[in-house]
This record gives C-alpha cells, structure tokens and sequence, in this order.
C-alpha cells in the first residue's frame, strides 16, 4: 500500500522533507522568516511583491521505499526543489536515498548564503560539491524573485509547469542521454555538473500556479490532466495530493496508455510483431516514486 504525507509552509518556516516507507523527516532552520502564506495590500508607497504559497506530497514505491527528496523555503520570494535518487544505485549496495536527502539539505543550508547569489544554478553546484554520500539524482530547483522573475536550473527529467488561468504557459524539457536515462548530479568523478543544468527565467504573476514534480508525475500524467486538476482545485495542498494520487493510479494500471508508454512506442519500443498484428501495443504506467510541489504566486 503506497503511503502519501502532505504538508503546507505555514507549518514552518523552511522544510526538508525526505520520505521514508512509514514517516516523513524533517529537517528544520530555526532562523525566524516571515510566513509565505501572509499577503497584504499593496499601495504606491508599498507596491506588490510575489511569493509563494505552496503544498508537497509524497507517494514512494513500497518495494524500493523513498528515493525522492524535496524542499521548500520561504527565503525571499520562495524557493522549490526535488532530488530523484536513481534506483540503479541499490544494485551495489548502495541506498539511492541517501544521496538526494543529503543534497536536499544542503541545498536547504545554502539558499541564503550569498555565495549562492540567489541563482538556482550555483545553488546545485554548491549543494552537490557539499554532498559525500554515494549515489546520484536528478534535481530541480526554483527560486522566485519578489519582482516576479521564476529562475529555474533542472538536471535530468524532474520537471516544472506554470500555469495561468487555466493554461498552460510554460514547461521544462527533460534532459536525458537515451531514453529512460536522464542527466543527473552524482557522487561519481564522470556525471553531469551544475554547468550542465537547463536555465530558464520565467516572468510570473499574481494567480499564477507552479507545480513541480519527480518524473514519477510527469511519466504518468499527461498536462491536460495537471491543467483539468488545477482547474478545479483551488487549495494548492488539496491540488498536490490529488495529483500525486491521480499519478500513482495510472503508474499502477496495465491498460492506461501512459506518457511513458506514449514516448516509449515513439522511441522503438514496443510489443512484439505479432501482437501489433492482432491490434495490441505497449501500454501502462510507469510504477515510480512521485513527487508533487504545488505552487500558487501570491502578493505580499
């Protein structure tokens, strides 16, 4: 049975969250921050200033336990990130959650220091140079800018979309060598590096909607089902968690033809000839952990 946990930032003023298979860790800065979850008006002497009110969800695969991590921050206009372990690490002993936990909390260690310039991709180069522990992730990180600027810096295929009014205004693109190995950050000399992080800046707004997620989401939720889901649900927790079990549905279910089993027909992958000759292909979910983040833009 698939165990989820949901929290909002009004619970505390940054986070780290790691999932394990019967609790959520937390990790806490004890340095006093304002709420994210606050607005006010705005006036000519005080004009409006984003930040982010956000909710995270968390459903792990039973038999491998949790490889994702994740973080929120409320330091300046808020600051989101996931860390998907790579399973493959279990096959030499090595526990693939170690490695996204500890660069999460560094990552959570670092946001604020002025080293870090406030730019997600020194953020990853100096979480990962700080990272000891054997393995290796893919990793997502954005920061939003009080002005409205969403910097984000993506390694591998966890992903990002914002939303405006009911649409669809912006999508990160998976990186990946081949299909189904993507690019990621790793305690091995020959991997990926921050350099090689997707940059992108994105102009949003009052209303907008973020939501981030480990590929465990993306893999087996198609955007039209993520923009239908937002649609509906206005209370970013409500939205995280009912998107984290819409994903963990479909990962589950043999007959759903999946964006994963979509790209990988597109890819050369398919059933063999003579089930294409009684009319069969390759369909399903893609049983993975999933990691939901969902953002709402708001003033302050």
């Amino acid at each position: 049975m698939a165990v989820f946990s949901s929290w909002s930032t009004a619970q505390s003023q940054r986070v780290f969250l790691s999932f394990t298979s019967n609790s959520v860790d937390f990790i806490s800065n004890s340095k006093s921050r304002k709420s994210i979850c606050c607005s006010s008006s705005s006036s000519e002497l005080n004009p409006v200033r984003l930040e982010l009110k956000v909710a995270g969800v968390g459903i792990h695969k039973v038999e491998k336990g949790g490889e994702d991590a994740f973080l929120v921050s409320n330091f300046n206009g808020g600051v989101l990130a996931i860390a998907d372990g790579v399973s493959g690490w279990a096959e030499k002993n090595v526990d693939p959650s170690f490695f996204p936990k500890e660069l999460m909390a560094n990552a959570s260690y670092l946001i604020d220091k002025e080293e870090v310039e406030y730019e997600p991709q020194i953020l990853l180069g100096r979480a990962h140079a700080a990272t000891s522990s054997r393995g290796s992730a893919t990793v997502i990180v954005a920061m939003l800018e009080k002005t409205g600027v969403l910097k984000i810096a993506n390694v591998g295929d966890c992903g990002l979309r914002v939303l405006r009014k009911g649409r669809l205004i912006f999508a990160t693109t998976p990186q990946e060598h081949y299909f189904d190995c993507p690019y990621q950050l790793s305690s091995e000399a020959i991997s990926q590096t921050y350099l090689d992080a997707t940059v992108s800046n994105i102009d949003v707004m009052e209303g907008d909607k973020i939501i981030m997620g480990s590929d465990g989401l993306f893999d087996n939720v198609y955007d039209h089902e993520i923009v239908s889901t937002i649609s509906r649900i206005n209370n970013v927790a409500e939205a995280a968690k009912a998107l984290a079990i819409l994903a963990n549905e479909h990962s589950r279910d043999a007959n759903f033809d999946s964006p994963y089993s979509l790209e990988a027909r597109d890819r050369g992958f398919d059933v063999p000839w003579w089930k294409k000759v009684i009319g069969r292909k390759l369909v399903g979910g893609k049983l993975d952990n999933i990691t939901v983040i969902v953002g709402e833009v708001v003033s302050s």
